[in-house]
């Protein structure tokens, strides 16, 4: 059997355990939910972002929303990619747009599982994918892969994306990557990913072939075709920047999650800047892991700038776990390690894993803000 069959029939324990631990988290919801009294599929399919990809669905681009500030926010800020597939559902079955998110949002989070196994199992064996996979149902903020949200979708899309990068299928891995940039800004690490990731290959062999020549130059299509749509709708070449920049996610290099934690530091709660501190010390040892494993360069590349994206904008820090949520190969190092555990023990911290998640999950789904 070849490597490529048996890392795709190989799937399934990732698969079956991926489910299991999002089950886990729905269910920890539906209870803290029914004890407070709330009503926990609204808060899946009906609350932040997901109204406004159900709004697009339904009537297409052109609503905006005036502050109190006066800040305009508009629905140019969202891609289409995640709306159009609901109105295709609902125009090809009896669910409403927002049931059609939710369904769109849980098999995408089934293919972001298999996708994301097939990267670990090809870079780390079957077990450190299946485990891979595992873990990251069991991220902390893994509860918005049970939204209608657009994170299942654009890390299926990443996740084979690079599968196919690693096995050299540069035409359908630009192909994908087209994809995930009509879903998410963050595709610009996607596509960093396979731009650096060629350009070191011809360096490397003295030679570009016409398959990676076009899986780069398609890559980036789909991003760029969002961005012309809206300045050719708003008729500005920087619309969609200035569209982001209402909303606060402009790019500032950084200043506004120093200033954040700064505050929090100097503030009369100085310990939860020290926490802010310790999170980030963790991401950064976490990263260096990932460099330190020599992570194949687009793997890298393309975990290393979802982290920066992430934390480059002006968005409120709050969203910042979620947005990481993509680079998944993060994960990787944790993966390996768990992976040499006895099938018991392996099954007891994840398990665990899955509990704290999803308590956290309930804890922030009904509570107030959004992710």
């Amino acid at each position: 059997m070849s490597v490529h069959r048996e890392q795709t029939s190989g799937a399934a324990p990732a698969l079956w355990g991926y489910a299991a631990v999002r089950l886990v988290g729905v269910a920890v919801l539906a209870v803290a939910a029914a004890v407070t009294g709330e009503d926990a599929l609204h808060r899946l399919k009906g609350r932040w972002d997901s109204v406004w990809y159900v709004r697009i669905a339904e009537h297409g681009y052109g609503h905006e929303v005036r502050l109190p500030d006066g800040s305009v926010h508009s629905d140019l800020a969202f891609f289409p990619l995640l709306p159009a597939l609901e109105r295709g559902l609902a125009a090809l079955s009896p669910l409403g747009a927002d049931d059609a998110g939710l369904v769109v949002a849980w098999a995408a989070s089934l293919a972001a599982a298999w996708g994301i196994y097939a990267v670990g199992a090809h870079l780390a064996g079957p077990r450190a994918g299946a485990v891979l996979a595992v873990l990251w149902g069991v991220y902390p903020t893994a509860f918005v892969q049970s939204m209608a949200y657009t994170e299942t979708l654009f890390t299926a899309l990443a996740a084979w994306s690079l599968y196919a990068v690693l096995r050299g299928h540069w035409i359908r891995a630009g192909a994908l990557c087209v994809l995930a940039g009509l879903t998410r800004p963050s595709a610009a690490a996607l596509i960093a990913a396979l731009g650096v990731t060629a350009v070191v290959t011809v360096v490397r062999e003295r030679r570009l072939t016409l398959r990676m020549a076009a899986g780069v130059l398609l890559a980036p299509l789909g991003w760029l075709g969002y961005v012309v749509f809206v300045a050719v709708r708003k008729s500005s070449p920087t619309a969609y920047f200035d569209v982001q920049a209402a909303w606060g996610n402009s790019i500032d290099g950084g200043v506004a999650l120093g200033r954040f934690v700064w505050r929090n530091l100097t503030g009369p709660q100085p310990l939860a800047g020290v926490g802010l501190c310790a999170a980030l010390a963790l991401l950064g040892w976490v990263v260096w892991l990932c460099v330190r494993q020599r992570q194949p360069l687009p793997v890298l590349v393309y975990g290393l700038a979802v982290v920066v994206i992430s934390l480059v904008g002006a968005a409120y820090f709050g969203s910042r776990p979620r947005l990481i949520m993509p680079a998944f190969p993060l994960l990787l190092p944790a993966a390996v390690a768990l992976a040499r555990l006895r099938d018991r023990n392996l099954v007891l911290v994840l398990a665990g894993l899955a509990l704290a998640s999803g308590a956290y999950g309930a804890f922030t789904l009904l509570g107030a803000g959004p992710p």
